[in-house]
């Protein structure tokens, strides 16, 4: 059993409408020790949404010295697959937490069809005949009450065998199923006779083909939080309108005054741990630029309009992962968006101020040039080959220096040379001179073209320019980065870029769908050429690129003798503009 993660201590004490009512739990004595749980459910990968609520409930249960469970709510095995399962415990894992016990919804299916039973015996539950259609019919809408089913009053003897019969396979999927008895004319249509369980006969990851039947989700969450003894239940405003349904469950069952229903489970020797949870919701994380429907994410994977759930272009944890976000901007985007009871959207930028400041201060400075031409140093000998010292991180003494090679032979940035400059252009231009990155002041004397192409520049370094002496103090306006031309590694470089072009790619009032908003320049892939030290990090080592953004060693395809590096994220917001 592991303990709870301490990962998110070193957070300052913060103050939420959610943390408030921890404390004053606490505080009053209704709660001696603080339960939470992250409950998703495996039928997809994890995307940025997900990140608040896992940074949340395993937060607060570390803040307040709780436990924060991992649990699988898999009541749907037609969609659920271990691949999502494996995926999802190992993004847990990346954003650093460790869950306290790792449960699945299925390991109490005994006691969830036992509370059932104990239901329809309370004449709170009954077997409905009505087919999905005909439900749909008698539910009512808004406006309307909805009608109580021909079957509602069935006896507590007819309902047990029907029910009893259903668990035993005996009848159809979508031949019956069982129903909460609630209030047809509630205004909350969440409380119109909801149903419990379905006639499924779908083979389950973790149960195989012991049941043909399985429970309604928010029949079994409610009941999965009851059974592990979890104090603050969070979850999403979209679930509020389901309190209601989640409180009756608990209410009803009442599995903490009930040991006889948890047997399957204490006789299995785990501890009796049942309470009664309280549900509360907070908005969850909406970001523009994106979308964060698992339906459409699948679509996107299965139309093969992305790479995989992986594809560093989505939202998904394993995505962001792959294009180099590193979790503690995960952690600093939870902050800044903070916990509230309003729904907003906020804007991309604000995820990618936070990936900014903390790749800022963590990763190193490496040299790279990804659309080079040729510069020749044509006072120094054919031949010319020594070593410079570069610091590492040029705010972080402590992360030490490095040795960069340097040659006659340069390779820079195409467009930091134009041979007609415009007004304000202080890079390299016939006849000028620029700072050569920790090299010296360099002179632009011909341009070599073949047609009207430019392959090579033919320049002089001022000798007297070397950092340290007395010439560097000249003035000159423009410094640039290089790479050597007989030391670099030819590196493939992925530039990403947001996966869609609008704001809202949901917004489909002008009769397109997020498919028609997919940004064509979300990823270009070129050649580039890096400093050996840039080539020898390690996969998913961060990087900044001087002058051009950060950057990640490619997760799977990196290796030292072929770089592959994607860009996670520009130095500087070049969307604000766009948008202006």
């Amino acid at each position: 059993m592991s303990e709870p993660s301490t990962a998110a201590e070193t957070v300052p004490a913060r103050t939420d409408f959610i943390r408030n009512i921890v404390r004053e739990d606490l505080a009053s004595g209704k709660h001696g020790h603080i339960n939470t749980r992250f409950p998703p459910e495996p039928n997809g990968y994890l995307h940025l949404g997900h990140s608040k609520s896992i940074c949340l409930n395993f937060g607060i249960a570390a803040e307040f010295g709780g436990h924060c469970n991992l649990r699988f709510d898999d009541t749907n095995p037609e969609k659920e697959d271990v691949e999502y399962v494996e995926a999802i415990k190992a993004d847990v894992r990346w954003l650093g937490f460790e869950w306290h016990e790792l449960r699945h919804a299925s390991d109490y299916f005994e006691v969830i069809y036992l509370a059932a039973e104990q239901l329809i015996r309370d004449g709170k539950a009954f077997v409905c005949d009505l087919s999905a259609e005909e439900v749909r019919q008698y539910r009512g809408s808004l406006t309307e009450p909805g009608r109580e089913s021909p079957f509602r009053n069935r006896s507590v003897e007819e309902n047990l065998d029907l029910f009893r019969r259903m668990r035993a396979g005996e009848f159809a999927d979508g031949a019956r199923t069982l129903r909460a008895k609630i209030d047809m004319a509630s205004g909350n249509i969440n409380l119109r006779d909801p149903a419990l369980y379905r006639i499924k006969k779908v083979s389950h990851q973790a149960t195989g083909d012991a049941w043909p039947i399985y429970p309604m989700y928010d029949y079994a969450h409610a009941l999965s939080d009851a059974i592990e003894g979890i104090t603050h239940s969070l979850c999403t405003l979209e679930f509020e309108d389901h309190r209601p349904l989640y409180d009756w469950a608990v209410d009803h069952v009442r599995l903490h005054e009930r040991p006889e229903l948890l047997k399957p489970l204490t006789d299995a020797g785990v501890p009796n741990e049942a309470a009664k949870p309280r549900q509360i919701e907070f908005s969850r994380l909406n970001i523009n630029y994106t979308v964060m429907s698992k339906r459409k994410l699948l679509a996107l994977v299965n139309e093969q309009l992305v790479a995989g759930w992986d594809d560093p272009r989505m939202p998904t944890l394993q995505g962001i992962r792959r294009r180099g976000v590193p979790p503690e901007a995960l952690h600093l985007l939870a902050e800044r968006v903070g916990i509230s009871k309003q729904n907003s959207t906020i804007d991309f930028s604000v995820f990618e101020g936070c990936i900014r400041d903390v790749l800022d201060a963590k990763a190193e400075r490496r040299m790279a040039v990804i659309d080079p031409i040729k510069v020749t140093i044509t006072n120094l000998p054919e031949g010319h080959r020594e070593t410079l010292r570069f610091a590492n991180h040029p705010k972080d003494e402590s992360k030490g220096q490095r040795d960069v090679p340097f040659s006659n032979a340069l390779w820079i940035e195409r467009e930091d040379f134009m041979e007609t400059p415009v007004k304000g252009f202080h890079r390299l231009v016939p006849g000028g001179e620029v700072r050569l990155r920790g090299a010296g002041i360099l002179k632009c004397d011909e341009v070599i073209k073949d047609g009207d192409a430019i392959i090579e520049l033919r320049c002089t370094l001022d000798p007297e320019s070397r950092p340290g002496m007395e010439g560097a103090n000249r003035k000159v306006k423009g410094t640039i980065h290089w790479v050597c031309a007989t030391a670099g590694i030819k590196a493939e470089v992925r530039l990403y870029d947001r996966l869609f072009s609008v704001e809202n790619p949901d917004d489909d009032a002008d009769g397109k769908t997020y498919r028609d908003h997919l940004n064509p320049d979300s990823v270009r892939v070129v050649t580039g050429v890096v400093e050996p030290a840039a080539a020898a990090l390690t996969n998913e080592s961060a990087v900044q690129f001087e002058r051009l953004g950060y950057f990640a060693a490619e997760r799977y395809d990196h290796a030292p003798a072929k770089p592959v590096f994607n860009r996670t994220v520009t130095l500087r917001d070049s969307w604000a503009a766009k948008g202006a």
